[in-house]
Parts: structure tokens; sequence; C-alpha cells
């Protein structure tokens, strides 16, 4: 049994927060590749996970969010998956080993094509552009694969079957974004993606983004009530909803609202409680304190 089953089985566990606008507090730019920093800049990278497993998370997430090929072809970076994924991996790996019982999640986001009909991408095409990404990472040590902020139950799959094909023995933990009145922008409801991903063989699965803690409270009661025997559930809200303040977003979740969601979280049955836009090392200790 995987070390990560054993330690969910036994406690709830805090995961970290945002990765995009830490990085972009410490000088990336709009339109930068943040994977990039993976090799130019992994002192960066590295302070930032630091940072998170200090403050009591216990999985921590590597800088490989857009590392897919196409996501890279965007900044001409599309020759380096496998170097900027194993580098992301290796920088997390280090982190996780100066702090024990903190896992690394391989993370995968959205690949930016749309599925057949309505896009190019097959389950076949969706497979090799993710098991091309997941091979990095398992090069680079991760403890499981992350697939995260997905909408379509299709391109879920194709990530779940590179994951089984490239790193069969990992836990696979798969999150959707119900940001579109309580489903995804495809129209998939929490209790279905539960279900489905439950039958593919996913173990952990969750929710992540999303329209702040509120609304998490409502997804996470729906992914609880539908899950079946031996599956975990994460959730990974945003620290509140993003207001303008001058010529900026800023996100309004305090640490101390984070912490009440996270106890609730905890009440209500999820495993895992982390956040995720607008959050900061803060609103990590605060959950984790909450979960203690």
């Amino acid at each position: 049994m995987s070390k990560i089953y054993e330690a969910l089985s036994q406690a709830t566990l805090a995961s970290d927060g945002a990765m995009g606008t830490m990085l972009q507090d410490r000088g990336l730019t709009d339109g930068g590749a943040p994977e990039l920093w993976n090799v130019e800049k992994p002192e960066e990278i590295e302070a930032v996970l630091e940072a998170y497993a200090a403050a009591g998370a216990h999985f921590i997430t590597t800088n490989t969010f857009g590392g897919t090929h196409g996501r890279l072809a965007m900044h001409g970076l599309q020759d380096r998956v496998f170097e900027l994924n194993k580098a992301g991996a290796q920088i997390a790996r280090a982190v996780a080993d100066r702090h024990p019982g903190c896992f690394v999640m391989g993370d995968i986001g959205p690949s930016g094509d749309l599925m057949d009909p309505m896009g190019t991408m097959t389950l076949e095409s969706g497979q090799a552009l993710f098991a091309e990404q997941i091979r990095g990472l398992v090069a680079g040590g991760v403890d499981a694969i992350l697939i995260e902020t997905m909408s379509d139950l299709g391109e879920v799959e194709a990530a779940v079957n590179a994951a089984k094909e490239v790193a069969p023995g990992l836990p696979i933990i798969a999150t959707m974004s119900f940001d579109t009145n309580l489903r995804t922008m495809m129209g998939v409801k929490p209790g279905l993606a539960v279900t489905h991903l439950a039958a593919l063989g996913v173990r952990i699965i969750g929710a992540n983004c999303g329209r702040g803690t509120d609304e998490m409270q409502v997804i996470a009661q729906e992914m609880v009530n539908a899950r079946p025997d031996g599956v975990f559930i994460i959730m990974q809200s945003n620290a509140g909803l993003p207001k303008l303040h001058g010529d900026e977003f800023i996100y309004d979740g305090t640490p101390e609202e984070m912490a009440k969601y996270a106890t609730k979280m905890k009440a209500m049955g999820v495993n895992i409680v982390g956040s995720c836009c607008g959050s900061s090392p803060a609103h990590t200790a605060a959950i984790a304190a909450a979960l203690e």
C-alpha cells in the first residue's frame, strides 16, 4: 500500500497553495513560462516550496502546471518537456526530503486542447501528450501524479491512462474546477466526477480553484456523498474571490477564513485540504494548524 494512502487513512492532511502568484511576487512577468524557472531560477522555486513545507504542508506541488508540449510551445520550449518537468520534480523532491512525511505531487494542468468532437484531442493523442510530461516527473522523483484544474472527464481519463502507462505504481490525484454554477465548464457535476474517476481507479479525487470557500463547501459535500469505499477527497479552494484593487486583482480570503474552511472540510470527511489561487504559506499555516 502506498505511503500516501496509509497517511490519509490516519489523519486529515494539509497540502500547499498557489505557485503562480508567488512567482509573480518574485519577478515572473505575465506571459513568462514558470516552468523555465525550474532550470533558470531553481532557488526561487525551492524557496516557495520550502515555505509551504515549513508552514505544515504534507503535499507540495511541482512547478510544472503548464509542462505539456502544447503549453510549452507557446514559449518556444516544446523540445524541453522532459528536462523542465524532471527539474521541477527534483526541486520539490529535495524540499520534501528535508520534511519527514511530506509528499511530492507531480503537477499536470489542462493541455489547452479540447477533446474531440469540439477539439482535436483524442484519448490516444492525449495519453501520448501527458505521458511525455509524466516521464520527466517520474525521473525527478515524484510520489504521486496530480492532474488538476480539469473541466473535461475525457481529458482527465487521457492523463490517468498516461500515468498508469508511465508510472503504474504511483497514486493518482485528480481534481476538477467546478466554477460554472457548481459544474465544470464542460458541465460535469461533482458527484459524477467522483464516481467516474473512481471507476478509472483514481483513489484521490477532488476540486481545486473554483469561486471561493462557500461554493467549495457545497462541492465538497456532493463529492463526499458520492465517494465509494477506498476513495479519498481533496479540496483546494482559492483564497476567497479576486477583487480589483487599483490595476490588479487581489484575492480577499484571509488565512483566518481559510482556517475556518479547513475545519469545516475536516468535519465533512475531506482528507486533504489545501488552497489555490491567491494563497500563500500564511494560508497553508492556518489550514495546517486548523487541521491539527
